[in-house]
């Protein structure tokens, strides 16, 4: 039976449609990355080995990294109600994956209609290409798992702010840097500790696109920045500032130790286990009274501080104001690089998929 989240949801966008009749390659790195994206395009159907099975009742990570095994509180719970829990978290988190790629495949077909030049053109049309084919397969996965859940609220705001800017920078600062940074450390975690091999190889290929993708974000965005009157870059600095204040305020912390907002699906994922949200929350809160953490393991990407947070400083997108912004949030300003460039390689624009921590 639908649901009201399942109707479609529209937006206006006010941002502007380029035409570029200079069909001259400007960017020599921007050409190479849009070189490899055509080589490394895969087909979900003849890559992907869809016959291997999956077993809902396990989690989608180690247990020891899936951390609910952890409460006391669950593992009081029968079996039946444990693997409900178990396949439909999963399924839950995954959904946030799915609906995240469709916004990546709306925000790069709007960057290719809107960027100014040619050869970015060329390369958010790959892009937009790598978004359709991520959300084409974790929606068959997800399926399989258990059901698709509603997207999370914090999630749906970022993205529709992203889809609705007035400028193609902070379009691509919203997908390419904080979502796609977002995405990028969570699939390198997930594909580290996932014990399912069907998504293991669903991971490692959408990881090559979105090294990528994250790639682009530095040649392309800090160039633009780069150009930018101050005006116009604070305007930018701004929208990135705003981005990243919501995603701390919805997850508690952009140290990565606060709690999430409670999330209307996961109530649902609740629910379908025959668990009391009260009683739940009063477990979670046990836990923590007797010093249980679901914190990320020794080895695990922080997206926050290693990816999205650097990346924005590395193309100018963090100005001396929005430092002071920050600074009055609480908000710790990450600048070391060295994790970020391990996982992009802009000569050819794909990952390192072995351990990089």
């Amino acid at each position: 039976m639908s649901t009201n989240w399942e109707t479609a949801d529209i937006l206006k966008s006010p941002m502007e449609i380029c035409w570029q009749f200079d069909y001259s390659i400007g960017i020599d790195k921007l050409r190479r990355l849009y070189s490899k994206s055509k080589k490394l395009q895969w087909d979900a159907e003849q890559h992907i080995d869809w016959d291997r099975e999956i077993d809902p009742s396990r989690p989608i990570v180690e247990e020891e990294r899936f951390g609910y095994d952890r409460i006391p509180f669950l593992k009081k719970l029968s079996e039946s109600q444990r693997q409900t829990f178990t396949a439909h978290a999963g399924a839950h988190r995954l959904s946030q994956f799915l609906h995240g790629e469709q916004g990546a495949l709306m925000t790069a077909a709007a960057l290719t209609h809107a960027v100014p030049d040619y050869e970015g053109k060329l390369y958010a049309a790959t892009q937009t290409m790598d978004e359709a084919r991520h959300v084409e397969v974790f929606e068959r996965y997800v399926r399989r798992l258990a059901e698709v859940y509603p997207m999370s609220p914090v999630l749906k705001e970022l993205i529709d702010a992203t889809l609705t800017a007035d400028h193609w920078v902070k379009i691509a600062i919203g997908m390419n840097m904080v979502v796609e940074g977002l995405a990028l450390g969570a699939f390198h975690n997930m594909r580290r500790s996932t014990t399912c091999d069907l998504l293991r190889d669903i991971v490692e290929n959408v990881l090559r696109d979105e090294s990528r993708h994250v790639a682009f974000g530095n040649v392309y965005v800090g160039d633009a920045i780069s150009q930018m009157h101050q005006d116009d870059r604070e305007d930018v600095a701004q929208f990135a500032f705003d981005s990243l204040k919501m995603m701390v305020q919805a997850t508690g912390g952009g140290d990565g130790k606060g709690r999430r907002a409670r999330d209307p699906g996961f109530l649902t994922v609740l629910e379908r286990a025959n668990i009391d949200p009260g009683d739940f929350m009063r477990g979670i809160k046990e836990a923590m009274e007797e010093g249980v953490r679901m914190d990320q393991q020794p080895g695990a990407i922080h997206s926050f501080k290693d990816l999205m947070m650097p990346a924005l400083v590395r193309v100018g997108a963090v100005t001396d104001r929005t430092r002071e912004l920050f600074q009055a949030e609480g908000i710790p300003l990450y600048e070391d690089t060295s994790i970020l460039e391990s996982m992009e390689d802009l000569e050819t624009g794909t990952v390192e998929v072995g351990d990089v921590v």
